[in-house]
């Protein structure tokens, strides 16, 4: 298996940008005519990936909305990922983990693992114990060539105040600290196997990226008010790193494939 970065590149050059966010969130699958339990979740995220798998880059299922289902809703994710890794697609597995020793460790093994029922191609995980806490979990990526995704500017208001708070040393805010600290671990591993999550949501994004060297994941678009046509100037030189996640913006849509498929070339176009 290639790196995740390669595998990443080569799934956006010919389908473009874009992740599809698995969320079925309650409202959504009442609109779409479906149970709220896990039967009804999984039958949602197995019907996008079944619709879409062959048209955009990456899925993303948000794990909590199948977590709230108990052992069921887990069992019904393990299969939303079986089914994405049968497409050309890749998973990111949006779980946001962060902890610290064995406890990272057995996450990292959890979702990034290979043989792992839980496995995806990558997961997202907060660096808010400090980023060298992740340090399991980037071994991991490595070992098992997967990614990671280190939440780092978000696209909620209220993250303002941690993130762009200045570092105990003064010299600089807590998210540039965490960017250069990924540009720094990528640099040295030569995978780029550690991704940023940064919001699409934000007039500026109140950081430099300009030396980034892997993916950013740019969650927010559509629903949330973020727009495609401002990702260029937006991220900049960056933006070519950019993948673009977009959930009810194109869920709304469904169930009809044939909406499904129309909204996702409405966004790629």
């Amino acid at each position: 298996m290639t790196s995740y970065w390669r595998r990443l590149r080569e799934i956006v050059s010919t389908r473009g940008p874009l992740c599809i966010g698995v969320d079925p969130h309650p409202s959504l699958l009442t609109a779409w005519g479906l149970t709220t339990d896990a039967a009804g979740a999984e039958w949602f995220g197995r019907h996008l990936v079944e619709v879409l798998g062959d048209k955009v880059a990456v899925f993303k299922p948000q794990s909590a909305f199948f977590e709230a289902y108990g052992s069921a809703g887990i069992a019904g994710l393990e299969r939303v990922l079986a089914d994405i890794a049968q497409t050309e697609a890749l998973s990111i597995l949006d779980v946001k983990r962060g902890d610290i020793g064995s406890t990272m460790t057995a996450y990292a093994e959890a979702y990034l693992a290979d043989g792992s029922p839980l496995a995806a191609d990558a997961i997202t995980l907060s660096p808010y114990l400090g980023f060298g806490s992740l340090t399991p979990a980037f071994e991991a990526a490595h070992r098992y060539e997967r990614g990671v995704y280190v939440l780092a500017r978000t696209s909620n208001p209220e993250g303002a105040g941690v993130q762009l708070a200045l570092t105990h040393d003064g010299e600089g805010s807590v998210v540039q600290s965490i960017i250069d600290a990924a540009t720094e671990a990528n640099r040295e591993s030569r995978q780029r196997a550690i991704g940023l999550v940064v919001g699409g949501t934000h007039d500026t994004i109140g950081c430099d990226l300009s030396d980034f060297n892997a993916s950013i994941l740019v969650p927010g678009i559509g629903f949330q008010g973020g727009k495609m046509e401002d990702l260029p100037s937006l991220f900049g030189d960056a933006v070519d790193q950019v993948v673009a996640v977009v959930g009810r913006g194109v869920i709304a849509a469904g169930p009809d494939p044939a909406a499904l498929r129309a909204k996702v070339d409405t966004l790629l176009a």
